[in-house]
């Protein structure tokens, strides 16, 4: 092995939950805590032997705030010795927390990191941390529907494509959730709901019997004459996910089993206003990073945060579309907004694995313009 090489040893999650739905009672610091005690068991690590704790979160303030992620560190039963810093770079914060780790690793600072994120947009709704007023930042930033609406736009997507990508979200990911596809990641909660405890175990905003046609029925939600609804976008979703990341000399040492490789990163700025757009640049500096091309990757993840960035994407780069988002997306599967890089990590290594294919690429788009993208290999 590479001595600077970083690997994955453990990716897990939880369950997304449905706004106001199996979580609504659950605090996040505990779903925090589920998936830290989840990502060290997988990997088979004792927690003294971490080094440090990264966790994204995009809004930390409230429940989420004062350092979540030391705070559920130490209600996990981790030592105290064992550090965590809770960081934000909105939807990529966890994706950016398996960077930060990566890169630690790679600096020789560091042999054995946790890295991953929580949110709980039903206890803390997103904009709890927003200012009062704007700054003028020199630019005319929009809410992030209205930039999907100019996606849409400027890719040519009609309303038809985008709750037939929607549909097919839903579809898939039902599909992989009866087959089994998710276990390997999920790891089951237990919720307090109406004085007992119930356990989650599947992803709660999946819809089993999804119909393209009440899609098609509802009204749009940014703009009168718009095309983005409820249905095709993201939908607001409770979560946490963790990636135990470890060097070549941690991997021997600690006789640990890697499952991936972390190949190359990339975090890039764009537009603030068309702001989803992102993902291209992103994709394309991984890729040159990495020393790879589009055709090499066997697996993409396209964060559907609305259905006009991943069709967008899909009409960018000209790949074939049974290679994005296999099992669905945060359509279907919800948008922890901290916690999603590393929950579609968490998927795309187990589904890579599960198909014994090499090559993965992840990409999310950012508020006010970025994004960040990561090539895995599979082991």
């Amino acid at each position: 092995m590479n001595t600077r090489e970083a690997f994955i040893v453990s990716a897990v999650r939880t369950p997304s939950g449905r706004r106001r739905g199996m979580f609504a009672e659950t605090p996040p610091i505990d779903l925090a805590v589920s998936v830290l005690r989840a990502a060290a068991a997988q990997a088979g690590v004792a927690p003294a032997a971490v080094e440090d704790v990264i966790f994204g979160c995009v809004t930390p303030v409230g429940e989420q705030g004062a350092n979540i992620a030391r705070l559920a560190l130490l209600k996990a039963g981790f030592p105290v010795a064992v550090p965590a810093v809770t960081l934000n770079r909105m939807c990529g914060s966890s994706q950016q927390a398996v960077h930060f780790a990566a890169q630690a690793i790679l600096a020789g600072d560091m042999d054995l990191v946790l890295a991953g994120g929580v949110e709980h947009m039903t206890r803390v709704p997103m904009g709890s941390d927003y200012p009062g007023a704007w700054p003028d930042v020199g630019y005319d930033l929009i809410p992030q529907g209205l930039s999907a609406e100019m996606m849409a736009t400027r890719w040519g997507l009609t309303r038809a494509d985008l709750d037939q990508f929607s549909y097919e979200s839903h579809v898939k990911a039902a599909d992989a959730t009866r087959n089994g596809h998710f276990q390997a990641e999920i790891t089951p909660v237990q919720a307090p709901q109406d004085g007992d405890f119930r356990t989650l175990t599947v992803d709660e905003g999946i819809r089993f019997d999804a119909d393209v046609a009440k899609m098609a029925a509802l009204k749009p939600a940014f703009r009168e004459d718009g095309v983005i609804t409820a249905a095709n976008s993201s939908q607001i979703s409770d979560g946490a996910a963790a990636v135990m990341v470890a060097s070549a000399a941690a991997v021997q040492r600690l006789g640990l089993t890697p499952l991936a490789r972390i190949h190359a990163r990339a975090v890039v700025g764009d537009d603030p206003v068309l702001m989803l757009a992102g993902v291209m640049p992103a994709t394309r500096q991984a890729l040159a990073r990495g020393g790879l091309r589009l055709a090499d990757i066997d697996l993409f993840e396209v964060n559907e945060a609305f259905a006009s960035v991943t069709l967008a994407w899909l009409r960018e780069m000209d790949v074939d579309p049974t290679r994005v988002n296999p099992n669905g997306g945060a359509i279907a599967l919800g948008h922890p907004l901290g916690a999603s890089g590393a929950r579609i990590m968490s998927t795309l290594v187990h589904e890579l694995r599960r198909r014994g294919a090499r090559w993965g690429l992840q990409t999310m788009c950012i508020g006010h313009g970025m994004a960040t993208a990561t090539i895995l290999e599979a082991l």
